[in-house]
């Protein structure tokens, strides 16, 4: 089986895929014309997928995709093949959801006040308006891997967990409940926090609009580690400085990159990472290791870990 490696990985990883079995011939190409030329005979790619390379994937059985999100892998027809795509879901949460609870605490602590503020005159001002996570309840939309592992973080800091999400979900002990959708509106009038946990895809495209955050409390933060487009932006502007909601930690932003000259970027009630949460020094391996348990898989035609369903883009 010939597989494409479409990513910077270090030798000992590509050791570690290459030892998965003898079947498996590994192609480590260097330019767009070497990977075109190669496609015909490719089986697996591991990385990133361009149409045109698609187009020339006859014998294309598999891509492993690096990121949790792939809406922008999605082209038609790729979509409509019988090509399994997996996605890093299930690996990627642990550091998305950490920078979620960073982003929390440095609303409600008043990190981002003394940071854009170097003052001592800050000290009382800060005080007040703290908060304390014990007790308050956290909204998360969209149960899967990011947000067991943020219900995980927000329950040990006193939380109240409910979550809504559109599939039947197991429901881990620290969640209260999970709604389907159709009680999207019931999560927000509940939560101190919402935390947007979900993949973009057609039906979350713009989901928190003017009525959604009308919905929302006045104190009420929203925390967005998955994809900007989620939100709508003259909708979220409007809720922030009107007081609609209390505030918002964004690492990712309806357009991005957000430019310098964006109000985001200085809104006292807002701090803004440049899409920074998907770092981690542990996110590649995790990575490979995925991607060597589904080799596996594939080679004994047993079936495939974090496949995303195509048509639904999650």
């Amino acid at each position: 089986m010939n597989v494409l490696l479409n990513l910077e990985l270090d030798d000992r990883q590509v050791r570690q895929i290459g030892s998965v079995s003898s079947d498996v011939e590994l192609m480590r190409l260097q330019s767009e014309g070497e990977i075109l030329e190669a496609m015909p005979d490719v089986q697996v790619v591991f990385g990133d997928l361009s149409e045109e390379m698609f187009a020339r994937g006859s014998s294309l059985r598999w891509v492993q995709a690096t990121g949790a999100g792939v809406d922008e892998r999605l082209f038609p027809d790729l979509v409509e093949s019988d090509v399994f795509l997996t996605s890093a879901k299930g690996t990627v949460g642990v550091h998305l959801a950490d920078h979620a609870m960073a982003l929390l605490l440095g609303l409600i602590r008043g990190i981002a006040t003394a940071v854009r503020n170097p003052s001592w005159d800050q000290r009382m001002p800060i005080r007040n308006a703290t908060w304390e996570l014990a007790d308050r309840t956290m909204g998360i939309v969209g149960l899967g891997g990011t947000g067991r592992d943020l219900a995980d973080r927000a329950h040990a800091f006193g939380m109240r967990i409910i979550a809504v999400d559109p599939e039947d979900v197991e429901l881990p002990d620290n969640v209260e409940a999970c709604w389907k959708m159709e009680r999207f509106h019931d999560l927000l009038e509940q939560s101190d926090v919402v935390a947007i946990c979900a993949p973009l895809t057609p039906e979350t495209d713009g989901m928190f609009d003017d009525q959604a955050f009308a919905r929302m409390r006045d104190h009420a933060l929203l925390i967005n580690v998955t994809r900007g487009k989620i939100v709508d932006e003259q909708a979220l502007m409007d809720a922030l400085r009107s007081g609609v909601i209390g505030g918002a930690g964004l690492d990712v932003t309806p357009q991005e990159p957000l430019p310098e000259d964006h109000p985001l970027w200085r809104m006292a009630n807002v701090i803004v990472t440049p899409h920074a949460a998907g770092g981690s020094p542990n996110r590649v391996d995790r990575i490979v290791d995925l991607f060597c348990e589904n080799l596996k898989r594939i080679l004994a035609d047993q079936p495939l870990l974090s496949v995303i369903d195509k048509r639904k883009g999650y």
